[in-house]
């Protein structure tokens, strides 16, 4: 503990660096995918009362239905947008200026949903909303970018680890000013949607100061002072000799090699081992059933005996656990590595999901029950912010080099908003024909998942980046799984 302490002490510059480009990133994606659910009654009941102003007629509940689920699904399509063009936008004009536009685009969202309201105009939800997705999205990404080259390697998986703990600082936040002693009110839901984006004043004020990233300065402008000097503002006082020899060894093996573009990632044969391990975090984090939890948990807690005027308290205690949960994986991370919490966090998932479909199936038999699924979702919220939610982003961004790194974290950030949008387009129809059991779904997913993930995913705690390229290597040089011997760098990964 004493030395987690002095890593923060030490290293403070890099982590309020790492908070401040979390504001127009992963922070906003938290708080706006958890406030959208306490404004829904107001912004329902607003879109009838303007329609009725505007065509002297109430709007029909399918065309409400219609509007409002656009008005929930264009945020993700905003955010795979701004995804898609942080890659161009990053290499035009740097990671620093995209950021600014990300901040800048988050306030232009906050200023339409705040005054949609008094102009009169649900278009301007919508708009603020797509807008909230594009800030968001092009944040997140260049944020990923931003804070894997800033990370010293003894401390990089605690700094990435900050994208999650943002992003669950995000959702209880939003829990917590849902509330209708808050924000939560018919009068005050237009601040509560706007209050992320203002938030976006911080980074816009304090970006222009921080330093360019050290491997940005010697790996492509070949700045060695710059990039010692960057060093030393980051992380202090010190010699920082071994890190700078790193970057020259990354350097050499580069000098051929440009910044990747999305299609020579997909296209690049030596990375198809570390994009297929990717694409399989990407895609199972939303497929992992949390969101299923949340839902069912409103049930859950009635069930137990919570009443309607204390369920938006007890699902804030949820999400209080959930980020207590984020940040024991932060003070961990380092510790156990990134391996272990994942295949730990994914196993006890399927364990405990399989109890909760038994649970739920059972419920109306035994009295007590009720307040055991309600200890099984707790479980199951912390299981998945120590594991899969908090180690995702390390994961990703040590898996590829300075060169391959960017279209990497593009690709994911896709994967995530597009899965975010497809579980919310496909769970209402599981859980119509499925009920209870859609949860075998995702333990399906998660144990299929956990499989792959045992087999090839190596441990990258303290390896430098072209170590664990160089077990990727030798990895695909043994011909892969059908092959008869296992590479000496992944006996870990395999097991074997």
């Amino acid at each position: 503990m004493a030395s987690f302490c002095s890593d923060l002490v030490s290293h403070q510059r890099v982590f309020q660096m790492a908070v401040i480009t979390g504001l127009s990133g992963t922070f906003l994606f938290g708080f706006q995918t958890s406030v959208i659910s306490f404004a829904s009654p107001f912004i329902k009941k607003f879109i009838n009362d303007t329609w009725l102003e505007r065509y002297r007629a109430p709007i029909d509940e399918q065309s409400l239905t219609v509007l409002w689920s656009v008005i929930v699904s264009v945020f993700c399509i905003g955010g795979v947008t701004g995804s898609v063009l942080s890659g161009p936008l990053s290499s035009k004009y740097g990671k620093r200026n995209s950021l600014i536009l990300a901040a800048l685009l988050l306030l232009a969202a906050a200023l339409f949903t705040g005054t949609s309201q008094l102009a009169g105009s649900f278009e301007m939800v919508l708009l603020g909303r797509f807008l909230y997705g594009f800030g968001g999205g092009l944040g997140i990404c260049i944020q990923g970018q931003y804070l894997g080259e800033i990370s010293p390697k003894k401390m990089r998986g605690l700094i990435n680890a900050t994208t999650g703990l943002l992003a669950n600082l995000g959702k209880f936040l939003g829990q917590l000013a849902g509330l209708r002693e808050l924000l939560g009110t018919e009068s005050l839901w237009p601040l509560l949607l706007a209050s992320s984006g203002i938030a976006a004043l911080v980074p816009l004020i304090a970006i222009p100061f921080f330093p360019e990233t050290p491997p940005y300065l010697l790996i492509q402008k070949g700045d060695v002072e710059g990039c010692l000097k960057a060093m030393k503002r980051l992380w202090g006082p010190g010699n920082h000799k071994a890190e700078v020899d790193e970057l020259l060894k990354e350097q050499a093996a580069m000098k051929e090699v440009k910044i990747m573009t999305v299609v020579e990632l997909f296209r690049e044969r030596t990375l198809r081992c570390q994009v297929g391990l990717m694409g399989l975090l990407a895609v199972t984090v939303p497929l992992a059933g949390v969101n299923a939890i949340y839902f069912y948990s409103f049930d859950v807690f009635r069930t137990a005996g919570f009443g309607r005027d204390l369920m938006p308290y007890a699902i804030l205690g949820v999400g209080a656990c959930d980020l207590a949960s984020i940040i024991l994986c932060f003070c961990i991370i380092e510790r156990f590595g990134r391996r272990q919490l994942l295949l730990w966090g994914y196993g006890l998932m399927v364990l405990l999901m399989a109890l909760l479909t038994a649970s739920f199936s059972l419920q109306d038999r035994f009295s007590w029950l009720p307040i055991c699924n309600v200890v099984i979702i707790l479980l199951v919220v912390v299981c998945f912010a120590v594991g899969p939610a908090g180690v995702l982003a390390p994961v990703v961004a040590e898996l590829f080099t300075q060169s391959s790194r960017p279209a990497a974290l593009i690709v994911t950030s896709i994967l995530l908003w597009a899965g975010q949008y497809l579980v919310g387009i496909v769970f209402p129809h599981l859980i119509h024909y499925l009920d209870t059991f859609c949860f075998l779904v995702f333990m399906g997913a998660i144990a299929i998942s956990w499989v792959i993930l045992f087999r090839f995913l190596p441990e990258t705690k303290g390896k430098t980046l072209m170590d664990i390229q160089g077990e990727f290597n030798r990895f695909s040089k043994s011909g892969g799984p059908a092959g008869n011997h296992t590479p000496e760098g992944l006996t870990g990964c395999t097991g074997v």
